[in-house]
């Protein structure tokens, strides 16, 4: 009797692509697992300390600011939509593109105008002084400036774009056939708005709030300037002024637990509400025309938001930079440009030729963990820059002053701190804090080729990477753009990270308008600011574009 061979099944090494789809995945997932893991092991657990004093106090006034902000921007970003969905009025067209500009001016941009312009010696009581014949404070009333309300109301002007931007498209895409049954069962304006429009628009709409209120709890410029103690405040104040980093990463991780908290709660409010249309013939509803006074009072409703959030700030800085024109002169203000374009142009090409790989990576590879990792890469987005300042800083560290010690054990030179004392820990920050914009635009955008093309060069004998070169990047260049200049101005803007990871002496434009203006210097933070704001505009233009 023969005996049978039994053929050895060789193990099939994953391609290159499924590796580095993974490396880069750990790399951006990494710091969340970081804070978590100082949290929980400190060298000096100050859980007591913080439970006892000061954690409260900070939980229960961000919790307020991230309501506040939510309700304020849910109301102005819906109606908003409403109007310029549903109605005909003088200056819809325009309105319609000009209510997404607050997004180009940083809210920290917006505090300091605004404290500018009511102030004491500001234009507005300087005014009322005047006009009443007032001598000092005592013999009128005005409202705190420097205030948790005024944080609310200034972070609810900058990022009520989120939804309405959202709550537009979702109103756009309605049926005219659903308004039209309730028009004729009797229903009025009111009646079908609430209960018609705003039930579909739902899940648009949380997602909107659930955006503004991750913002709001990122936000530190804006915060700190009003002196408000929210828990970012609270990571800078116990790491810097404390020295205690474990102290901070705890702080830190209930700001995850928070980010988390608001991004389950979306998903469940998507999941339980859920709406489809049956109808064949799908009829976009049409925009009824306003006359008379209800045209105008839509208008003024409509520009109210864009006033304050864009025309006011933009105006005041504006204002400033044109009466100190010699600052645009300094030599320090064209530095700060310089380390932002490199840094923020480094960021946007690394971030999104990550992404690329990452998304193609997944697409070719037949394993499972790359697909289980890539939706989780998008978590950095979520996260605060003073949570993955925590995250980055503290790991590299602790890396870089090993490597310097043993390359001075050896060779007896010392290379000094080639990880932290350099922008490299600012450059990964912003990799990893928009690494889900550049992820999105490379996922849509390959999603668009078809599957046949990359096939038909696959079988003409061209390698995965020749594929990539020649098939996917022509049809995806235009995406690949947009994202680059996405990820380009978001670091721009980004404050906090940039405050926790800079160099000592590095100055980008976001950090050297915060200084000047924490300083009371906004006449010198001004140049600076209109720097911001024209890199914010262009992404505006962008987006608008994009969403016509």
């Amino acid at each position: 009797m023969a005996l049978t061979e039994t053929p050895i099944r060789r193990m099939r090494l994953p391609s290159r692509w499924s590796v580095g789809a993974v490396l880069i995945a750990v790399i951006v997932v990494a710091p969340i697992v970081a804070v978590l893991g100082i949290a929980l092991f400190p060298r000096e657990n100050i859980w007591p300390h913080l439970l006892s004093t000061t954690l409260p106090r900070y939980l229960w006034t961000t919790a307020r600011l991230m309501f506040g902000v939510g309700l304020i921007a849910a109301m102005v970003g819906t109606g908003a939509a409403w109007m310029v969905a549903r109605y005909d009025f003088p200056g819809r067209r325009w309105l319609e593109w000009l209510l997404l500009l607050p997004l180009a001016i940083p809210a920290y941009v917006g505090a300091y105008a605004l404290v500018d312009f009511l102030e004491y010696a500001g234009p507005v009581q300087t005014g009322l002084r005047n006009l009443f014949g007032w001598q000092t404070s005592r013999d009128y009333w005005f409202p705190e400036i420097r205030s948790l309300g005024a944080a609310i109301l200034v972070l609810s002007a900058a990022l009520y774009p989120y939804v309405y931007l959202l709550a537009r498209a979702a109103f756009r895409e309605q049926s005219a056939s659903s308004e039209e049954v309730a028009r004729s069962l009797g229903a009025g304006a009111f009646g079908r708005f609430w209960r018609i429009g705003l039930p579909l628009a739902r899940p648009a709409i949380a997602a909107g709030v659930a955006i503004v209120m991750m913002e709001s709890i990122n936000d530190f410029g804006t915060v700190d300037y009003f002196a408000v103690q929210t828990l970012t405040t609270g990571i800078f104040s116990v790491w810097l002024e404390s020295n205690n980093a474990g102290g901070a990463a705890q702080i830190a991780s209930v700001v995850l637990l928070l980010v988390v908290l608001l991004v389950v709660l979306e998903k469940v409010s998507r999941r339980r509400m859920r709406f489809f249309n049956l109808s064949t013939r799908h009829r976009p509803a049409m925009r009824k025309p306003l006359t008379g006074a209800p045209a105008w009072i839509a208008t003024a409703a409509c520009a109210f938001p864009l006033a304050v959030g864009f025309v006011l700030p933009a105006g005041v800085i504006l204002s400033h930079a044109l009466d100190n024109a010699e600052f645009w002169t300094d030599s320090a203000l064209w530095r700060a440009g310089l380390n932002t374009a490199v840094v923020g142009g480094s960021a946007a090409v690394i971030t999104v030729l990550a992404a690329i790989f990452l998304v193609y990576g997944v697409r070719l590879s037949g394993q499972k963990l790359p697909r289980l990792l890539m939706p989780v890469t998008t978590i950095g987005y979520a996260a605060p820059g003073a949570v993955l300042g925590v995250g980055i800083l503290i790991p590299l560290a602790a890396i870089d002053n090993t490597m310097a010690d043993a390359i001075w054990g050896a060779t007896g030179w010392d290379p000094g701190l080639v990880l932290t004392g350099t922008a490299f820990a600012l450059i990964l920050a912003y990799c990893v804090r928009f690494f889900a914009i550049a992820q999105g635009a490379a996922d849509a955008a390959m999603g668009r080729v078809s599957p046949n093309l990359p096939l038909a060069a696959r079988s003409l004998g061209r390698s995965e990477g020749q594929v990539l070169t020649a098939v996917y990047y022509p049809l995806m260049r235009a995406s690949v753009a947009s994202a680059l200049l996405l990820v380009f101005v978001d670091c721009v803007k980004e404050l906090p990270a940039t405050l926790l990871l800079r160099p000592f002496n590095y100055e980008t434009l976001a950090t050297r308008v915060h200084e000047k203006a924490s300083l009371e210097a906004l006449g010198e933070a001004a140049p600076a600011a209109i720097l911001v704001i024209l890199f914010g505009l262009a992404a505006v233009g962008l987006l608008a574009r994009a969403n016509r």
